[in-house]
């Protein structure tokens, strides 16, 4: 059951910053030993994420499964990055880069929702704060 629900909103429209800071996120997650799901928007975008987690920060090393299907899953890695986390087992936490709740997204103990500046993801963003709230999630939002 999700606990909570971390909205981080940015000043930037450019995919690479919204990508950037979820590898920032999934950085602080793993070196706490949480297991983290990070569902991309598309292949394409999930294959940018899988570059950028071995090379945005030159001083860290977040090792990682590109996870397009529910059989390239590993068992013993902690960060997969994906487009449906499905039917594999929940993570710790739910990083989510696309514009819709995520199927099964209340298996996770906490979602980070990280939305740019752009006027339709924002709008999106909000839908998806609403729905939270509305199932009575806390919300915690940072700008």
């Amino acid at each position: 059951m999700t606990e909570r629900v971390d909205f981080y909103v940015l000043t930037s429209v450019a995919a690479k910053q919204r990508w950037a800071f979820a590898c920032r996120l999934t950085e602080i997650a793993y070196l706490r030993d949480m297991s983290v799901d990070i569902v991309a928007e598309s292949a394409a975008d999930a294959a940018a994420l899988d570059d950028l987690l071995w090379t945005f920060n030159d001083n860290s090393f977040i090792p990682h499964k590109l996870a397009l299907d529910a059989h390239s899953r590993d068992p013993g890695m902690k960060v997969h990055v994906t487009l449906d986390p499905g039917e594999a087992p929940a993570a710790d936490l739910l990083v989510n880069l696309t514009a819709g709740l995520p199927a099964q997204w209340e298996r996770y103990a906490r979602i980070a929702e990280v939305i740019d500046a752009d006027e339709e993801r924002r709008r999106l963003g909000r839908e998806r704060f609403k729905s939270y709230r509305d199932l009575k999630i806390e919300l915690q939002t940072h700008g």
